[in-house]
């Protein structure tokens, strides 16, 4: 279950996409299926159990869109994915809670993602070593961009296939 990024917040992040392509480092431009955009990961379950989409759908309905502001550019775990971290606000926190809620039966939580472990963020590129954070900051660059995260779907990784969980269509 994902928020997708506003259009303008959208483009930022593409555009750092782009750039690190464009320096030769890993980078999600690579990937070019129709499914991949920016997004905030708030759970990944096995499936939903039953009423659960229904209540997501009323939840980000009734929450959305909600402002954010991205921060540092950051390896997570030494090697592993590039990612802009997301500055956790009050609301922000209180959705992904609420969203953990709805899915409180489903089978197959993801811990990671799970109320106190979570770490909000928008990933730039899927492999990636700590050795060349530098390069990738400077290509990046320092600014924080702010936007919305305007809508909510729910991504098959299996099907690759996304469902739109809001009124709001991605």
């Amino acid at each position: 279950m994902e928020l997708v990024c506003s259009g303008g917040l959208d483009g930022e992040v593409r555009a750092v996409w782009d750039r690190l392509a464009e320096a030769g480092l890993p980078s999600l431009a690579r990937n070019t299926h129709p499914t991949n955009r920016p997004h905030l990961t708030l759970a990944a379950v096995d499936e939903f159990p039953p009423g659960a989409e229904h209540r997501l759908a009323e939840l980000f309905d009734a929450a959305l869109p909600v402002p954010v502001t991205l921060d540092r550019v950051v390896v997570l775990d030494g090697s592993a994915p590039l990612v802009w971290l997301v500055r956790p606000t009050p609301v922000l926190t209180a959705l992904h809670a609420a969203a953990w809620d709805v899915l409180a039966d489903a089978a197959g939580h993801r811990p990671w993602h799970a109320p106190g472990a979570w770490v909000p963020h928008l990933s730039l590129a899927l492999r990636f070593r700590n050795a060349d954070l530098r390069l990738a900051r400077a290509v990046a660059g320092g600014q924080r961009p702010t936007g919305a995260f305007v809508a909510a779907r729910s991504y098959d990784g299996t099907a690759r296939s996304v469902t739109p969980l809001t009124g709001q269509r991605p």
